[in-house]
């Protein structure tokens, strides 16, 4: 099916109307309510025609072998333009009296334009820059506050891992281009249709992983992602919400090269599996909310390449879209969260018992598998049950006193856990024409890990101070950061590694003594 021609470069309206909003704030002096008048008004004129384009159009081609219009991509796009525009008001409040908000916003509706070029992307010239434009464009934004040398040292380090991912990206490219002879994707689907892999082909789809991780924040190049909390709450926002997830899209997007790459995908699986565990372990052990959520962040992305590499395109899609959405709220209503966080700490239920931990997750994949009989249209294999059931269990953790309240907690905990199974269910049916290609090889792998992870933190509930040891190197991360660090401080010019070094030093003393008080 072909899409409307008008509702067809309409998709090029709202990439137009962010740059010309970047345009005119970069270049312009206006004042800062004039500033944010502008961005939000062009940044709710985009909505319409992304708007439009989904509800009536298909896949389609307003410029064939450049750009591609994509159901995914469409639903992608509009979410990115709503973010954009309620992280625009958002930050309007926030900002206000804080010098250069006028480059703020045209920063901000620079990363717009470049993430709205990236979903629309049918080339690799397109990708590439489109994807590097989003990195720099972040930059600034990253460091509005200068004056912050942990900020600019995190930056600095999500810079390194930017070029890295170019630089394989760019190989990638190369090696498809010339054993496809053109740069579309379109001409390379149709290639790995007709003729099947190559050797040229695999190495690029290696290369393409590896960028993908490196983007995405993936262990051990995740440091980062946690680091840049000392920006401004609205760009956290922008970037745990929006930018980061871009590697899950890259990935859908590349289903036909992966399906036939299966080293490059046990790369992922094995980087993606590690990071789910190592960095949900992480976040249990933390106690600012902000940085328990960039370390939730860092699993969720893990887990979410963690299903492209097990096949489950359409879950990771789902994952994408509904993590950007949760994460988006999160960080824009992060003060009425650490104030519930601290009501629910001082009424928080005593710990769980052995026999809720244990059998918490038979429950909960027996539920998963029964819904999931009753509904034979969405249809997924047998390990991703195992793995929905080890991912809601927690939900059935009930404290050890007995009684009506040990009995409702355990009902509460089944309803939600079927709410989240029902809802996949019927997200599942939704028509993102996105084409599964399990491998039960490296789902049974996957669910090893989740089984690995729920076991972490059973034991984290049943003996915490039997495990004081291994808090403390969960709370460091397991040190896998400190490589990396000391590679940008020694790439980094010398007059603000001193001053970033004592930043973060005096981050850890802090961080180090808010958990005393607490476990105190």
């Amino acid at each position: 099916m072909t899409t409307i021609p008008f509702l067809a470069y309409s998709a090029w309206a709202p990439p137009a109307l962010m740059l010309a909003a970047a345009l005119v704030l970069g270049l312009s002096r206006l004042s800062p309510p004039r500033v944010w008048t502008l961005f939000k008004s062009l940044s709710l004129l985009a909505l319409l025609p992304a708007l439009l384009t989904l509800i009536a159009g298909r896949d389609g081609a307003p410029w064939p072998g450049v750009l591609h219009l994509s159901t995914f991509g469409l639903i992608l796009a509009l979410l990115v333009q709503a973010l954009g525009t309620v992280i625009g008001s958002f930050s309007a409040r926030y900002l206000q009296g804080e010098q250069g908000q006028r480059q703020y916003a045209a920063a901000l509706a620079a990363v717009l334009t470049a993430v709205h070029l990236l979903l629309l992307a049918d080339h690799w010239v397109v990708l590439i820059a489109a994807w590097a434009a989003v990195g720099l464009a972040l930059q600034r934004l990253l460091c509005f506050y200068p004056d912050r040398p942990f900020a600019r040292l995190a930056s600095y380090k999500k810079s390194i891992a930017d070029r890295l991912a170019d630089g394989l990206l760019i190989v990638a490219a190369a090696l498809a281009w010339t054993t496809v002879d053109s740069g579309s994707f379109s001409a390379l689907w149709t290639h790995l249709a007709q003729h099947g892999m190559s050797v040229s082909l695999q190495v690029s789809a290696l290369c393409l992983i590896l960028a993908v991780i490196l983007r995405t924040a993936l262990l051990p190049v995740h440091g980062w992602l946690i680091q840049v909390m000392e920006a401004p709450t609205p760009v956290s926002a922008l970037l745990h919400a929006g930018v980061v997830n871009l590697g899950g899209f890259v990935l859908v997007r590349f289903a036909p090269l992966l399906d036939q790459a299966i080293a490059a995908r046990a790369v992922l699986l094995i980087v993606s599996a590690g990071t789910v565990l190592l960095a949900g372990l992480v976040m249990l052990t933390r106690i600012s909310i902000k940085v328990k959520l960039a370390w939730s962040t860092v699993a969720q992305m893990g887990f979410m390449l963690l299903e492209c590499a097990a096949g489950l395109y359409l879950f990771a899609a789902l994952h994408l879209i509904g993590h950007s959405l949760y994460k988006a709220h999160a960080f824009l209503s992060a003060s009425s969260v650490v104030r519930e966080t601290r009501l629910a700490a001082l009424h928080s239920p005593a710990l769980p018992g052995a026999a809720s931990v244990i059998l918490a997750p038979l429950a909960s994949i027996a539920l998963v598998l029964g819904l999931h009989s009753l509904s034979p249209h969405a249809a997924w294999p047998w390990w991703w049950s195992g793995i929905l059931g080890l991912a809601w269990a927690p939900l059935l953790w009930c404290p050890t006193a007995p009684g009506s309240s040990y009995l409702r907690s355990w009902l509460l905990g089944l309803l939600g856990a079927g709410g989240l199974t029902v809802g996949a269910l019927v997200a599942h049916l939704l028509p993102l024409h996105i084409a599964d290609d399990p491998r039960t090889a490296f789902g049974v792998t996957a669910l090893l890990a989740m089984l690995a992870l729920y076991g972490c933190m059973g034991l984290l509930q049943l003996a915490p101070h039997k495990m004081a040891a291994w808090r403390r190197r969960s709370y460091a991360g397991f040190y896998l950061d400190e490589a990396y660090t000391r590679l940008a401080l020694q790439l980094w010019p010398s007059n603000w590694a001193p001053s970033a070094r004592r930043a973060a030093a005096a981050q850890n003393v802090n961080n180090l003594a808010a958990d005393s008080r607490h476990q105190g």
